[in-house]
């Protein structure tokens, strides 16, 4: 029943613009009870006797504690809607929790392998919407024709589709290039790489372009620098055989001005006004504006009012001050030492593979971040906490069944020790049996 609940908490949150979502009750919807449902069954579950402390359990932890200071903050200094603070802050909250209800909701490595199946379907399929979208745009650029997939209802929403599929391609591509003799999984692998790619190409998004191929070339130096060359030139035979738009949205980046100057186009021009003043209203509260206020005060800091910050690391300082980057910074430092402790402990090939993808998969997220706030967003993140948690998982319990096994095989050889320095009589026709005198 739990897995089950677990896989379909998968398939939901990625999707949750395709299914009802609202429950008429303020701060809770559909996907929010599907988790308590889980934690739940969880509870009523036997527990693991040998179960091990979650890695990410002290950085979450004070991540969590860095935020209810926020909202603190925010409550008492400059107090709004209490139900829309506290709505904005589990929000925050909510979707890191999927790491612990995964962690502790699977039990053996054939759940872990199932449930991962289940996150490389979902992604595969969200890359097919948003081929599907681009084909029904035909193939097409403009600023309104780009495809955002499960994650929004329009444009609007490309930039954070391409975080997504930026994220899960190393995910993909390092099984394809790192696993030998599995040709399935490399061939299903190669599949699932197409598909992330192409999407990632149709959102149109420049940020999704720069993460795709930073992560692209670190994994194939992951693998070696010839595989690096050969992905390189492949690429460069690719190249012109681009859609038209892909380049052009790139040119769109260095504009002209009316003198004939170069300048930045408007989307990028606007992140740094933002930012700029988002250094401004930290100056003037050092301990963060409280929780949920970025939006209502930018207006008095830039030209831009009612908007978010445009990337998770400002918002954070602004709102929840040093307190937050630092909690921020431990946990993303965190996500990315995960990766590498799963490397170095699991055994299985796959496993070590999706680690050493799962390492490249964080940097790509802190990037997408760095021009964006899909960082609290589930349809981004919800997945991703899943992932950590169930190779985190899975390495605990291949090691666990290799120790087993050492022990079986231990035992084993203890046995036939002891048979064999036991006393034999000698039988009658000179043979040799076992007994004692």
């Amino acid at each position: 029943m739990l897995k089950l609940l677990l896989a379909a908490i998968l398939v939901y949150t990625t999707n949750q613009i395709h299914f009802p979502a609202d429950l008429g009750l303020p701060g809770l919807n559909i996907v929010n009870l599907m988790v308590l449902a889980g934690f739940g069954l969880l509870l009523m579950s036997p527990r693991d006797p040998e179960a091990h402390r979650p890695t990410l359990d002290g950085p979450l932890k004070f991540y969590f504690l860095a935020l209810a200071v926020g909202l603190v903050i925010a409550l008492v200094s400059r107090p709004m809607g209490l139900m829309a603070d506290l709505t904005y802050f589990k929000t925050l909250v909510f979707f890191p929790l999927y790491y612990y209800l995964f962690f502790h909701g699977v039990q053996d490595r054939r759940t872990a392998w199932q449930l991962l199946l289940v996150v490389g379907a979902v992604a595969a399929l969200a890359a097919l919407e948003a081929l599907s979208e681009a084909r029904a745009y035909g193939f097409t650029y403009s600023e309104t024709r780009r495809s955002a997939g499960p994650f929004g209802p329009d444009y609007r929403s490309s930039n954070r589709a391409a975080v997504f599929y930026a994220m899960f391609l190393p995910l993909f591509l390092a099984p394809l290039l790192m696993l030998r003799g599995q040709a399935f999984w490399r061939l299903v692998a190669l599949g699932c790489v197409l598909l992330v790619a192409a999407a990632i190409l149709f959102t149109y998004s420049r940020q999704g372009y720069a993460i795709g191929l930073l992560a692209a070339a670190l994994v194939a130096l992951r693998r070696g620098p010839f595989t690096a060359l050969v992905l390189a030139a492949v690429f460069a035979v690719a190249l012109p055989m681009l859609p038209e738009g892909a380049s052009e949205r790139v040119s769109e980046t260095q504009q002209e001005g009316e003198f004939g100057e170069e300048q930045l186009d408007e989307s990028t021009e606007s992140r740094f006004e933002i930012w700029s003043g988002a250094m401004a209203m930290w100056s003037e509260n050092p301990m963060g504006t409280g929780l949920n206020r970025f939006k209502s005060l930018i207006g008095e800091y830039s030209i831009y009012s009612d908007i978010d910050a445009h990337n998770y690391f400002v918002l954070t300082l602004a709102e929840a001050g040093p307190l937050g980057v630092v909690a921020l910074l431990w946990l993303v430092w965190s996500m990315w030492r995960l990766a590498r402790l799963v490397q170095g402990a699991a055994i299985d090939a796959r496993t070590v593979a999706l680690a050493r993808g799962l390492q490249i998969a964080v940097l790509a997220m802190v990037l997408g971040n760095l021009y964006g706030s899909p960082f609290s967003e589930g349809a981004v993140m919800g997945m991703f906490w899943a992932v950590l948690a169930l190779l985190e998982r899975l390495a605990i319990l291949e090691q666990r069944e290799a120790e087993a096994w050492a022990a079986m095989a231990e035992a084993s050889a203890g046995a036939a020790d002891a048979r064999a320095s036991e006393p034999r009589l000698r039988h009658p026709d000179g043979g040799l049996t076992a007994g004692r005198p």
